[in-house]
């Protein structure tokens, strides 16, 4: 079975974070953190870099290495890094996402989720608790 390796940024700003709702393809209409595939050669904090500014037209500021999260959906296994990111921008502009949102944990049952990113935020609801 083929793996998938992409990355993921949880930007945080005031208290909560950015989630994007994909624009199309098997996942259309749910939300993900945004990130992207690493190309071969490439780092993950670059492939992250690059991701970012390609679908929010953004600049991040990486702060640290988070989670990765293996899933195996039924045709592939997604390998997915996900780190801890700050924007250095304040326009965000929608390229592969038909819409985005700041929230906060306490929001987070109401979302439908890509699969994959289910553990992301279960993960993460535990370190803000833990904190």
């Amino acid at each position: 079975m083929q793996e998938i390796h992409v990355v993921a940024a949880i930007i945080e700003k005031d208290d909560k974070f950015l989630i994007a709702k994909r624009l199309k393809g098997e996942f259309k209409d749910l939300w993900e953190f945004p990130g992207g595939k690493v190309e071969p050669g490439e780092s993950c904090e670059r492939a992250l870099i690059r991701e970012i500014q390609e679908e929010l037209n953004i600049h991040i500021e990486i702060q640290e290495f988070f989670i990765n999260v293996l899933h195996k959906y039924p045709s592939f296994v997604l390998n997915m890094d996900c780190y801890i990111c700050h924007m250095e921008d304040k326009k965000i502009t929608l390229h592969d996402h038909s819409d985005i949102r700041w929230i906060s944990l306490d929001s987070t049952d109401a979302i439908s989720w890509v699969p994959a990113d289910i553990k992301v935020i279960d993960a993460y609801k535990r370190r803000i608790l833990n904190d």
